[in-house]
């Protein structure tokens, strides 16, 4: 299997569109019922606000319909049964890269997430060692330095922050530090890293109109400098670890791992496809724990009764000191339970969108091949026959006995099958190891009046950030 580069993807919305009309002219059969008519208000509401609009279109037609999104049809697919087709049992039906997946190319390039077929096969195959069990472990102790160093800047009185950028910060550095091999200090041309992913992320959150546009002043400009600076970072390691200068060339991680790699056919990366998995591995690597820990303070504060009984576990086990690898994955099971269910409110991978490669038969309903299909695993886990009250934070959904009981696919925050999130078992530990230092050190309360507005950036993140106040625990 070959590790070279899949052919570009065009960027052109024009050709795009064209592209999408013609596709469904071509289809050998109707589309599954849903709303097909062009409306500006519904695109609105699907881009702005999606999850009531899917919801209320899975309670009219079923686990698959068509909702046509400014001018193209897209076929959504909710619910346990319609997850593991896409996912598992008809996955090679569904290609990743011309879906919605090939827009993230001109941020992070092309690496892991937006590949299909042999050339996905072939880097996560050479990925995959960094993610294993006891890898992930020896990373634990790089966290709980990055989280230990971050926390003791705040002091000891009252700390007014932004829980979703102080975490972006913090989750980068670990990102950098623990997975990667990357100097957490290290800056191209002096900018924050941090903030140019923010920026840059913020063009997926715009109006689809407004994404379309090309021109020096417009977010796609703005995105487009995101990428050349975050590139610039991530080319000065490559060729300084070539060089063998100093501290680069001992540094390890991801990047030494991918620059001693070689395909099937004994072939090494190029720079090139180095630097678009390092990009890949940076942003999923701290955008999803950000988002994360971010949604799980919010329903923490919002729930006090759910926040007791973790803040009891935390102190029992751990007694005020930082939390070892085992600590986190065997023996804090409410923290374990309290992760499951933010990540069922709020899935990091929250839209999976694909394009068909050939018609096919669900739920009695046929499907165009080369058309706009996705599953939405934030919808999906807001379905309440699958959970009841499902709009309500309650971890003990996620009960060793409880979670046994579920369908298959009726829990996909990092997607599943041969696609499911390499670096899921490095983000949970993440997760936990940053909130079971926070609880045990702080209470914390919302801003008052501060009411949660999501955005899809591309995943799951708070419109407005999420401050709060910060005191030390008595």
């Amino acid at each position: 299997m070959s590790a070279a580069l899949p052919p570009p993807m065009p960027t052109n919305p024009l050709r795009r569109v064209a592209k999408d009309l013609s596709r469904e002219r071509a289809a050998t059969v109707p589309f599954p019922p849903g709303e097909l008519r062009p409306s500006v208000a519904r695109t609105r509401r699907v881009v702005l606000d999606p999850l009531p609009e899917l919801l209320r279109c899975y309670r009219e037609y079923g686990p698959v319909f068509t909702i046509r999104v400014l001018h193209a049809p897209v076929t959504m697919m909710l619910g346990p049964e319609a997850n593991h087709y896409m996912l598992v049992s008809h996955a090679k039906n569904f290609a990743w890269r011309e879906g919605s997946m090939g827009d993230l190319i001109p941020l992070i390039g092309d690496g892991l997430l937006t590949i299909d077929g042999l050339a996905h096969k072939t880097a996560r195959r050479l990925l995959l060692p960094a993610f294993h069990h006891e890898q992930v472990a020896t990373s634990v102790e790089s966290m709980v330095e990055e989280i230990d160093r971050d926390l003791a800047r705040w002091g000891d009185g009252e700390t007014r922050v932004d829980i979703y950028d102080w975490s972006r910060h913090l989750a980068l550095r670990i990102a950098m530090r623990a997975l990667l091999g990357l100097d957490p200090d290290a800056r191209a041309g002096g900018h924050d890293p941090a903030e140019e992913w923010e920026a840059a992320l913020g063009y997926y959150g715009r109006d689809l109109f407004v994404q379309s546009l090309r021109g020096p002043l417009t977010p796609w400009a703005r995105m487009l400098k995101g990428h050349r600076r975050l590139t610039a970072l991530v080319n000065q390691e490559i060729a300084a670890r070539r060089r063998g200068e100093g501290d680069a060339a001992e540094r390890g991680g991801i990047v030494s791992m991918l620059m001693e790699a070689r395909d099937d056919e004994g072939r090494p990366l190029s720079d090139a496809a180095i630097r678009d998995h390092v990009l890949t591995l940076l942003f999923a690597g701290h955008d999803t724990t950000t988002a994360t820990i971010t949604f799980m303070l919010y329903e923490l504060a919002r729930n006090p009764h759910e926040l007791g009984p973790l803040r009891e576990e935390l102190d029992g086990v751990l007694g005020g000191r930082v939390p070892t690898a085992e600590d986190l994955a065997r023996n804090l099971p409410r923290l374990e339970m309290a992760v499951d269910e933010t990540l069922r409110l709020y899935p990091p991978a929250w839209i999976g969108p694909r394009r068909s490669v050939e018609a096919f038969e669900f739920d009695g309903k046929h499907v165009p091949g080369g058309v706009h299909v996705n599953y939405c695993s934030w919808a999906s886990h807001r379905i309440p026959e699958v959970f009841p009250d499902p709009d309500a934070f309650v971890p003990e959904r996620f009960a060793p006995e409880e979670k046994a009981k579920l369908p298959k696919g009726a829990y996909v925050p990092f997607g599943g099958g041969s696609r499911t999130c390499i670096g899921m078992r490095f983000g949970q530990m993440e997760v936990k190891a940053i909130a079971a230092m926070l609880l045990q050190r702080y209470d914390f309360g919302l801003r008052r009046g501060y009411e949660l507005r999501i955005r899809q950036t591309p995943t799951l993140g708070p419109r407005d950030g999420l401050p709060v106040a910060m005191r030390p625990r008595a």
